[in-house]
């Protein structure tokens, strides 16, 4: 017979690798959501074309909902219900290979869809002729507006669906939703308008590097830059608001657009070897990424502090009364906690499209308010905030957790899955544990852990991120483009468009 104390071990074992089967679900579709947009857009820009990708990323994606649909209604697909949560059955192997392929067509889907819908819909709208849209329309600010609210659909009907009446009707409402908007979306094809791919602009890139390695040991020139290679006709497909105007930085690079003997006869034929040599458009294309860099460096550590912040506030939720009043029977469901987040999105692009737009133009002369990078330095300072909140908030939850003697009551809390896996919170876990192997964020009892210390720790890294960010923002260049405003025959009568406040520069005439 074995000890309560080995019955007890047993447990804990089953329940750890419980956890680490629903961390394997949950890490797959995170992984390849992640990477197969990166797939996605170099099938649509390199031979498939914008619509034909998210056919196929619609079709992929309703065919993991429909499989992920059926496998919640039939018995067969899923382990049985088990309302007490005590000694329930597992999913068997193929019961999780079936989830698994579900999860796998979904994130393919979504990889066909995410890099070409925002796109798509500017080709329709011809976005990049901005003059003729009124100054104060703003196509990317309505579209996550509009994003935000399906998500606040899904955070309150749909998860309310799932938590009290059953996952299939939670799981098949989305999917009759995707069917309708597919149908929908291919009513319109008749009047779509399909840019044909002009390449991958990660082959460019490459090309480009290429080219400035094969003629490493050419003199820059360091004044001349009729020397540099240009080709209108080559650049119209990937240029269409404007070409890239050479800089002095960087110059390494330039060497890929240096016209060489070894040239002179491809180009003489119009045939030019795109792996040798590189128009200025191009080179400064790389170049405007490599100077991007450092700005998306800040993003990254932004992300990994801020991507447990949900599911840490479901955890916290779990454990609050969520009823609307005293009386209310009504009790809001942990996951619609994350509406907050999204009502506030919300509310704030329709206040920052409509108020703060107009309001502060007047002042900084430029038709958008602030530039793209004061908004990133915002987001990041009000992000701060709320994890520096978060912390206190979880000093009052743990403290309220103790009047009511619920500190050792870890059914209330979800499981460690939610966060498990990542290299922030493993680090957390290996340099925080005392002799006894309790550290901030243990696996089962989150009231016996330190998150407050956590959300500290978050708060810090984001303020070090934020100076960061501010002193790469103040060294940061933005790119000039040189736009064809009209055309004579004396020559191309070009427009020098300054891309920090989008105000008109000098004209340059070109013979």
């Amino acid at each position: 017979m074995k000890s309560v104390n080995e019955n007890k071990k047993d447990k804990e074992s089953l329940e750890i690798s419980k956890q680490k089967k629903l961390g394997g679900i949950k890490t797959l579709p995170f992984i390849l959501g992640t990477f197969m947009p990166i797939i996605g857009a170099l099938v649509a820009d390199s031979f498939a074309g914008r619509y034909w990708t998210i056919i196929a990323g619609l079709l992929i994606y309703e065919l993991g909902m429909i499989i992920i649909t059926i496998s919640s209604i039939l018995p067969h697909f899923r382990p049985p219900q088990c309302p007490t949560q005590i000694n329930c059955k597992e999913a068997s192997q193929s019961q999780l290979s079936v989830l698994y392929i579900s999860l796998v067509l979904t994130s393919i889907g979504l990889g066909g869809t995410r890099p070409c819908v925002v796109a798509f819909a500017a080709d329709q709208l011809d976005i990049l002729k901005l003059k003729k849209q009124p100054k104060n329309w703003n196509f990317f600010n309505w579209y996550y507006f509009l994003l935000s609210v399906a998500s606040l659909s899904a955070l309150t009907l749909v998860v309310y669906i799932q938590d009290k009446v059953s996952w299939g009707w939670g799981l098949g409402i989305p999917t009759i939703a995707m069917v309708i908007a597919f149908v929908v979306f291919l009513v319109g094809s008749p009047l779509y308008q399909k840019e044909k791919p002009e390449g991958s602009p990660f082959v460019r890139l490459a090309q480009v590097i290429v080219a400035a390695i094969k003629k490493r040991k050419v003199v820059v020139p360091s004044v001349d830059d009729k020397l540099l290679y240009e080709n209108k006709d080559l650049d119209k497909g990937i240029s269409k608001d404007g070409r890239l105007v050479h800089t002095d930085q960087l110059r390494w690079f330039d060497r890929a657009a240096i016209i060489t003997e070894d040239d002179t006869t491809d180009l003489h034929t119009n045939s030019p070897k795109l792996w040798r040599i590189a128009t200025v458009h191009r080179v400064e294309e790389l170049k405007s990424i490599i100077r991007l860099l450092p700005i998306v460096s800040s993003g990254i550590l932004f992300v990994m502090a801020y991507s447990h912040q949900s599911s840490f506030t479901i955890m916290q939720a779990r454990t609050m009364d969520r009823h609307l009043t005293k009386t209310s029977s009504f009790e809001i469901p942990p996951a619609s906690m994350a509406v907050f987040d999204v009502l506030s999105t919300i509310v704030t692009l329709a206040l920052y499209d409509r108020l703060f737009v107009p309001f502060a133009s007047r002042f900084t002369k430029n038709p958008a308010g602030i530039t793209c990078l004061q908004r990133i330095g915002v987001g990041y300072i009000i992000n701060i905030c709320a994890t520096f909140v978060g912390s206190f908030v979880e000093i009052k939850r743990k403290q309220a957790a103790r009047e009511h003697k619920l500190i050792d009551q870890p059914t209330h809390m979800i499981p460690i899955s939610q966060y498990a896996g990542t290299l922030m919170v493993t680090m957390v876990h290996k340099y925080t544990a005392d002799k006894n192997g309790r550290n901030w964020l243990p696996d089962r009892n989150l009231n016996r852990g330190r998150l407050e210390y956590y959300y500290m720790l978050v708060t810090g890294i984001q303020v070090v991120n934020l100076v960061y960010y501010y002193v790469c923002a103040w060294f940061y260049t933005y790119k000039t483009l040189e736009e064809v405003t009209k055309t004579s025959e004396e020559g191309d009568l070009e427009l020098v468009v300054d891309a920090i406040n989008g105000h008109e520069g000098k004209e340059a005439k070109n013979t």
